[in-house]
């Protein structure tokens, strides 16, 4: 079954308690909040009062995206602030399990994300330790891009390699998500898919935008 996760990055922000209600009630999964530090990526975005503010109006898990330079210091504030699960990325810093440890106890699901250019083999040593990996489909910073089709052969190879794994590794993909890829994502392998103005943006009202993700024809291949 397709997770979708709207991306509230391509929300308005000027009413974001009220769209947060919306797509939950148009059938969301989740909800995905992409957190920018104008230093690993050249945007900014929200903080943990945010995030604090949003928890009362949905009881959907908070998917918190981390694109951040020094995400250790942010953890405990987006735990406390209503986080479900806290996804870092890979190219970060050299102690990653460490950022995977805090994130677990913290008693949250730990995820960690790749840009395009990061191999899967990255994370080989710690797919154990993961409930979520993120595959980006475009370069991280800013919404509405078009999908890096190179990136889903990450899918695939994640897939391989969590294999005889003894709980199920749930791969994410976020990036250029319509109702004309997603099918090829999902064919590569993927759980959850992210998708901003694929559902924020474009014609039609949430509840028809959602399903023209869920119900889009499977792909034969990535």
């Amino acid at each position: 079954m397709r997770l979708i996760a709207p991306s509230i990055l391509s929300a308005d922000f000027s009413r974001l308690g009220e769209e947060i209600r919306a797509v939950d009630a148009a059938g969301a999964d989740l909800i995905h909040i992409d957190v920018m530090d104008g230093h690993f990526v050249p945007n900014l975005t929200i903080g943990p009062d945010v995030v604090k503010a949003l928890r009362p109006h949905t009881k959907l898990l908070f998917d918190v995206h981390l694109m951040i330079s020094e995400p250790e210091r942010y953890i405990d504030a987006f735990a406390a602030a209503g986080a479900d699960l806290i996804t870092v990325h890979q190219e970060v810093g050299v102690h990653l399990h460490r950022l995977v440890q805090m994130i677990r106890a913290r008693e949250l699901k730990a995820g960690v994300s790749l840009n395009p250019a990061t191999p899967a083999a990255t994370l080989e040593d710690i797919l154990d330790e993961l409930d979520l990996v993120l595959v980006m489909t475009v370069n991280p910073g800013f919404g509405g891009q078009r999908m890096i089709p190179g990136a889903l052969k990450k899918i695939t190879r994640l897939r391989d390699l969590a294999r005889n794994r003894e709980k199920p590794l749930l791969i994410e993909v976020d990036g250029g998500i319509t109702p004309e890829t997603i099918g090829r994502a999902e064919a590569a392998g993927a759980d959850i898919f992210v998708a901003g103005s694929a559902v924020f943006r474009a014609a039609g009202d949430y509840r028809e935008n959602i399903l023209a993700l869920k119900e889009s024809p499977p792909a034969d291949s990535p």
